[in-house]
């Protein structure tokens, strides 16, 4: 039997603030060479440019009944990425696509399943919905990294007005504490994600420019998919932490060269996968000029002075899908969450 977890059963059985010391666990045992995560294949996904354009591929494509979406490139990203950690008794792999275009379409940018196998005997387990596991688990890496490496009260700025905007927001939150939340989008979405984080309690306002959003900020996260910087370094004040995690290709690129100049120590949470992104690349730096964030956790680095520019550049790792899906499938287990099938 395999135990389905729909995004409310994911839901109903989440904590962040359980998930907080999970996700710290997980990148401590990467850092320490203690899992297999193999290299995670990303393809481009949606590229029939002639179908898309005379409107022949079907509501999944177009959405539902909407005009057909003119691309001169692939609709979306398709990622697969297992993972295994040591000593446990499950191992997690993860299906992601990443379709931009979804925005238009009212419907998510990133989707994932994440299937869980038993690592003695191989048999299937679980299959979750990895969309919530993604987003809780990369929001805790900006709540971990300004618990670590910002000053209480936060005064967040945040770049982007999608889902992983109100996951790091809400995550941030749970760590520390906040004064205010500034969201910048070039699009209405600022207001709508400005609303949703005020009921989620957060004293949450949407800006109207970029430099509103980062101008007073001691953190400032950046969750977009753009290919250019989405704010001038030089806005930055002393003792800022940045926590970028939008980009994860070589054309994607949220920071600018100036904001990795003036920072004194740049943490990634997979170096040798962050050293192929365009905010690095755009740096002119290289895996051995990332610091791995586990070192923060292990009490190995950190911050040296209150006046120290910071940067955390977060690609994803299945580590922390295969830990976060196991807390939940344990959980699910304890509480009779999700529903049994045959396969």
């Amino acid at each position: 039997m395999v135990r389905i977890l729909s995004a409310d059963a994911v839901g109903e059985l989440l904590s962040l603030a359980e998930l907080f010391p999970v996700v710290e666990e997980a990148f401590v045992k990467q850092g320490r060479g203690e899992v297999e995560r193999p290299p995670r294949p990303h393809f481009p996904v949606g590229i029939d440019i002639d179908r898309v354009r005379d409107g022949t591929g079907g509501e999944g494509v177009t959405g539902s009944g909407e005009e057909p979406i003119e691309r001169d490139g692939p609709l979306g990203t398709g990622l697969t990425m297992p993972a295994y950690i040591h000593g446990r008794e499950v191992y997690a792999t993860k299906l992601a696509a990443v379709h931009p275009e979804n925005a238009a379409r009212g419907l998510p940018t990133v989707n994932a399943q994440v299937a869980l196998t038993d690592a003695t005997t191989g048999l299937p387990l679980a299959l979750l919905d990895g969309t919530t596991v993604t987003s809780a688990r990369t929001g805790c890496i900006g709540g971990l990294a300004a618990e670590y490496l910002a000053a209480d009260p936060i005064r967040l700025g945040v770049l982007g007005a999608g889902a992983q905007a109100r996951w790091q927001s809400r995550a941030i939150a749970v760590g520390s504490a906040v004064e205010s939340v500034a969201v910048y989008s070039p699009s209405d979405s600022r207001e709508a994600c400005a609303a949703d984080l005020r009921e989620d309690g957060l004293p949450a306002e949407a800006v109207d420019s970029p430099e509103a959003a980062v101008a007073g900020a001691n953190v400032v996260v950046t969750a977009t998919t753009s290919e250019t910087p989405v704010f001038d370094g030089s806005w930055l004040a002393p003792g800022t932490l940045v926590v970028a995690v939008g980009a994860y290709t070589p054309e994607m690129r949220e920071l600018d060269a100036e904001t990795f100049e003036r920072a004194a120590r740049v943490f990634a949470d997979v170096p040798e996968e962050v050293a192929e992104i365009g905010d690095v690349r755009g740096a002119d730096l290289d895996e051995s000029d990332l610091i791995p964030l586990s070192a923060v956790f292990e009490g190995d680095a950190g911050r040296d002075d209150a006046d120290e520019i910071l940067v955390v550049e977060s690609v994803g790792s299945a580590v922390l899908d295969a830990a976060a899906a196991e807390y939940l499938y344990e959980k699910s287990s304890a509480r009779g969450v999700g529903e049994e099938v045959g396969l």
